[in-house]
C-alpha cells in the first residue's frame, strides 16, 4: 500500500559533493541549508560524497573536513535535522561519530555493500545506545536480488535500525525492479523502507514514485538532480509529481521551484546529464561515482571508455575500488599492444 505521507531526504549536499570531487564551499552549504529550512525539507543529508571520515586520496580529497563541513550546516538548521553518510571502514566511532554528535547531527545512516550488513552492527548498536537516530542503507543493491536484499535489511533491523534505505547506486533499476524489491521489504520487516535513485537510464523520478505506491516511506531526491554520474531523481520534479498524487511532503513546493532556479548561480552549476558513459555503468552495475575516474583512466591509457566499464562490469568492481580503475586499464593497454 503506498503511503499518503513521504519524509523526503534532501542528498544535494552529500551526493552532489561526488560530481564537483567533494569541494562544495562552506558558503554554498549554508546558503543551501538556509533554503532547506525556509522550505520546510524534513532531512538534509552533508559530507563528503562517501559519508563521514571518507576524505583521501584514494577516494577523493574534500576541501573541507567534516567538522568544518557539519558546522556550516548546523547554523542554518532549527527545524530540518541534518544527516550523515556513515559506512564503516571509513568511518569509525571515536574519531568520526562522537565528534558529529556533539557538532549536533540528528540522523545517522549506516550504510554497507547490499550483501554485507553485519559489518553495520558496531556503529547502529553505539548509536542506538547514544538515543540517536539510525538509518540502516544497502548500496548497490542492483548487485543483489531481492531475496539477498532483504535479508540484509532484516540484519540491519535486528542491530536497531529504525529504517532501511535501499540505495540503486548504479542507476540500473526499472520500475518493476523497484517494486519488486520495495514490497518485499515492507512485508518482511517491521521498519519504514526507503529508497535512493540515480538517474543512469532516465528513471529516477519513475522509480521513486514506484517505491513510494510499493510502500516506501523514505525517500532521497537532489536539487536539480545534483549527484554522482547522471545525478539523483530531481527534488523539484519529484515534489509535484508525488502532490499530484495525493502524497504529502510537507516541503514548500514554491520555494523549491524558486531554488532550482537560482542553485545554477551557486551550488550546480552544471546540472547533472545523461551521458553515453552513465548509460553503460547502469548498464554494467557500476556505481555512479566511478563516471569521472573511468573517463580519466581511459584517457591516460588510450582506451575507449567502453572497453574499460565492460571489463569493470565483469569483475563487480564497487565504491571504494577506485585504485582498481587505473590497475584494470593499465592491463587493459598492455593487453592491446600485445
Amino acid at each position: 500500500m503506498p503511503n499518503n505521507k513521504v519524509i523526503i531526504t534532501d542528498s544535494s549536499l552529500r551526493d552532489g559533493n561526488h560530481s564537483v570531487k567533494h569541494t562544495i564551499s562552506l558558503t554554498d552549504i549554508k546558503k543551501y541549508c538556509a533554503f532547506a529550512e525556509k522550505s520546510k525539507i524534513p532531512i538534509i543529508e552533508v559530507g563528503h560524497g562517501n559519508g563521514l571520515g571518507a576524505s583521501s586520496i584514494l577516494i577523493g580529497k574534500a576541501t573541507h573536513t567534516d567538522t568544518e563541513i557539519l558546522k556550516a550546516a548546523r547554523e542554518s538548521l532549527v527545524n530540518t535535522k541534518l544527516g550523515v553518510h556513515i559506512i564503516p571502514g571509513l568511518a569509525t566511532i571515536d574519531k568520526d561519530i562522537k565528534p558529529s554528535i556533539d557538532l549536533g547531527v540528528d540522523v545517522f545512516r549506516v550504510a554497507s555493500h547490499c550483501t554485507e550488513a553485519t559489518v553495520t552492527k558496531t556503529h547502529i548498536d553505539f548509536l542506538r545506545k547514544q538515543n540517536k537516530k539510525v538509518v540502516g542503507v544497502l548500496m548497490m543493491s542492483a548487485l543483489s536480488d531481492e531475496i539477498t536484499l532483504t535479508e540484509n535489511a532484516k540484519i540491519m533491523e535486528s542491530y536497531g535500525a529504525e529504517a532501511i534505505i535501499i540505495m540503486d547506486s548504479t542507476g540500473t533499476f526499472l520500475p518493476d525492479d523497484v517494486k519488486k524489491r520495495i514490497e518485499l521489504l515492507c512485508s518482511s520487516l517491521s521498519i519504514d523502507i526507503g529508497f535512493h535513485a540515480h538517474n543512469n537510464l532516465g528513471c529516477a523520478i519513475y522509480n521513486s514514485l514506484t517505491a513510494v505506491q510499493s510502500g516506501a516511506k523514505y525517500i532521497d531526491a537532489c536539487i536539480r538532480g545534483f549527484g554522482a554520474g547522471a545525478g539523483n531523481a530531481a527534488l523539484e520534479v519529484l515534489i509535484p509529481i508525488l502532490h499530484k498524487r495525493d502524497i504529502n511532503t510537507g516541503i514548500d513546493f514554491e520555494k523549491v521551484i524558486v531554488e532550482a532556479d537560482k542553485v545554477t548561480e551557486y551550488l550546480v552549476k552544471s546540472p547533472p546529464n545523461i551521458n553515453p558513459v552513465n548509460v553503460l555503468t547502469g548498464l554494467n552495475k557500476l556505481f555512479s561515482g566511478f563516471e569521472k575516474p573511468i573517463i580519466e583512466a581511459a584517457r591516460i591509457n588510450e582506451l575507449e571508455y567502453s572497453s574499460l566499464i565492460f571489463e569493470l562490469g565483469s569483475r563487480k568492481l564497487v565504491a571504494g575500488q577506485e585504485d582498481l580503475i587505473i590497475e584494470i586499464a593499465k592491463n587493459l593497454k598492455f593487453k592491446k599492444s600485445n
